[in-house]
């Protein structure tokens, strides 16, 4: 049986300032509150002397974030910088009804990284495809497969290889006989990725036993029964993340790149800023007025959300202009000062979204590094 709730202060980061968030909630629900915009993950910093949970990164449910949301004032404004949505209406291993076109399935993977699960979508009617397939877990596979009964699988698309996304594609192309459709194996977007430094290495991980039959390119475009889809590349989580419109309903299978309950991750070697940035340019050129992320709620108006996100990398980016200014000059000095409030235990996941902002400044001439740059380098203002 669940604690009472009881009046809890939080300490959190926004923009390299520390903010106190009063937050009504249980003894179990506190252990929940691990990371703040570490990564770009939007949940809570929490005073680790209640924690129940003896873990590092812990899936945080879209009720309690967005119940403590409108208590204090400084979080409410925290909050308004990007509009996350992160109210989500589903059952585990149940097909949705979202569009004429679209259903989709969730997996019950719940992460720090995957929010509420895995979302593989079904797109069409009688011949379909499948989006993202997801993880190996054979519970998912079999509510996915009871949802294709009395349909034919015509193609399985994959936005990008990481291992919540695309190991399930294998065995459903073997039961089904439809063929796999992405850009190409793990890190064939820039060579020499897929052998990072082991202290690049995040925790989602990359899928590197998996190869699609078909290989595709920015602008091809696919074509099923009743249904049409645009491949749109969008680099920058993963250097082979590719994005799907479809063009009967003007909406996106934008994969991670843009999600409504968070910031996307971006973690070199594979992953990249100027990239991701250049990615989230490209979505502004187009029409699609809704996005279908793999994990969390959909997108609306698309446009004035990834002009929020492009606003809050340049106000990280600056952040860290300004601890060089200071005379910093290793990640491990910045990021407790740009990461005020955080747990120290996520200061290594923090320091690799730092060293993605650097890596982008650098391959603009602003920052230099002796030698080849790494996680431990040392960094200075050109």
């Amino acid at each position: 049986m669940a604690s009472t709730p009881q009046r809890t202060t939080l300490e959190a980061e926004a923009d390299g300032q520390s903010v106190d968030i009063s937050v009504d909630c249980t003894v179990e629900e506190r252990s929940i509150f691990l990371i703040l915009f570490v990564i770009g993950i939007p949940a809570l910093a929490a005073d680790l002397e209640y924690l129940s949970l003896n873990t590092t990164l812990v899936y945080c449910p879209a009720r309690i974030q967005t119940s403590c949301f409108p208590v204090a004032p400084d979080c409410k404004k925290m909050s308004e910088k990007i509009p996350f949505r992160r109210e989500m209406d589903f059952e585990y291993g149940e097909a949705q009804d979202l569009s004429p076109l679209v259903r989709r399935i969730i997996a019950n993977n719940p992460s720090a990284f995957t929010f509420t699960g895995t979302g593989t979508y079904i797109v069409g009617r009688d011949h379909v495809a499948v989006i993202d397939p997801g993880p190996l877990d054979e519970h998912h596979l079999a509510a996915l497969l009871n949802a294709l009964e009395g349909r034919t699988v015509s193609h399985i698309l994959i936005t990008h290889t990481h291992n919540d996304h695309s190991p399930l594609a294998a065995r459903l192309s073997e039961i089904t006989g439809a063929k796999t459709y992405a850009f190409g194996p793990h890190g064939s977007g820039r060579p020499g990725s897929n052998n990072p430094d082991p202290a690049l290495q995040l925790d989602a991980g990359g899928d590197r036993d998996f190869a699609p039959d078909v290989r595709l390119e920015h602008g091809d475009v696919i074509e099923g029964a009743g249904w049409t889809m645009e491949s749109v590349f969008t680099p920058g989580h993963t250097s082979n993340h590719m994005s799907f419109a479809l063009r009967e309903e003007r909406t996106l299978f934008v994969g991670d790149h843009v999600m409504a309950w968070s910031t996307s991750v971006i973690a070199p070697p594979d992953g990249n800023m100027a990239d991701y940035m250049s990615s989230l340019d490209l979505l502004l050129e187009r029409d699609e007025t809704l996005y279908w992320p793999t994990h969390g709620p959909h997108v609306e108006k698309p446009k004035p959300f990834v002009q929020k996100f492009i606003k809050h990398r340049s106000r990280r980016e600056e952040a860290i202009l300004h601890r060089l200014r200071e005379g910093d000059r290793t990640i491990a000095e910045m990021v407790p000062k740009i990461y005020v409030g955080v747990d120290p235990r996520l200061f290594p996941a923090a320091g690799l979204s730092t060293f993605a902002q650097l890596e982008h400044l650098m391959e603009r001439d602003i920052v230099e590094t002796e030698g080849a740059p790494g996680i431990s380098s040392k960094f200075r203002l050109k």
